[in-house]
């Protein structure tokens, strides 16, 4: 009995650390505006916000090689970037976890998960862990939609309504928030419960 009940509460507790609540109150919140950072890109290239100079906005996503949420959302992210850069807002992958707690994250597999899958993106890490904490983000993956003008965040959260199974997705908040965006109107969802797992630290 004992050893079911640990079980159960291991369970309980895993699913717990699986949801994002927005407690960090140094984090970034509707309405503020972000500072532009500089960070290292899979192409061994400096990659920073303000490269973009036709920009609109930017899609910041949180994201990593080994989380499983991560792992099942590459595709979408992917096709994110796909359909909204020639709208002027950009994927920027950032991967917020440290390599040395997690080896399956370090900047070379980081390069590896971009040339096999095909990143259209930045793919981005973050050296020494500054910039996440900024954003306030706690699992991976998280989005971030920043427009371009006083680089204001418009919307966090989830991709969409289904963490795991993309076939199941009802809503899709991040598209929807970009085409209220597009189409100057407001945006019904700013915020939403990212899902994923804890960002990791040493």
């Amino acid at each position: 009995m004992k050893i079911l009940k640990s079980v159960v509460l291991l369970a309980v507790i895993g699913l717990a650390t699986a949801f994002t609540l927005k407690t960090n109150e140094g984090g970034y919140k509707i309405g503020d505006s972000i500072d532009d950072f500089s960070l290292m890109n899979i192409d061994d290239e400096m990659v920073s916000l303000s490269d973009y100079k036709d920009a609109k906005g930017f899609i910041v996503v949180f994201t990593c090689n080994t989380c499983p949420y991560s792992i099942a959302n590459e595709a979408r992210i992917i096709a994110l970037d796909k359909k909204y850069k020639k709208t002027g807002f950009p994927v920027i992958a950032i991967n917020p976890n440290d390599p040395v707690a997690v080896p399956g994250d370090s900047f070379e597999k980081m390069k590896d998960r971009g040339q096999e899958k095909g990143f259209t993106f930045p793919y981005l890490l973050d050296v020494g862990q500054k910039i996440y904490p900024k954003f306030g983000a706690t699992k991976t993956p998280e989005v971030y939609i920043v427009t371009q003008s006083n680089l204001k965040v418009k919307y966090i959260g989830a991709i969409d309504n289904s963490s795991r199974d993309a076939s199941a997705v009802t809503e899709k908040y991040v598209e929807n928030a970009l085409d209220a965006l597009l189409a100057g109107k407001k945006i019904e969802k700013t915020t939403t419960r990212a899902i994923g797992c804890s960002i990791k630290v040493q």
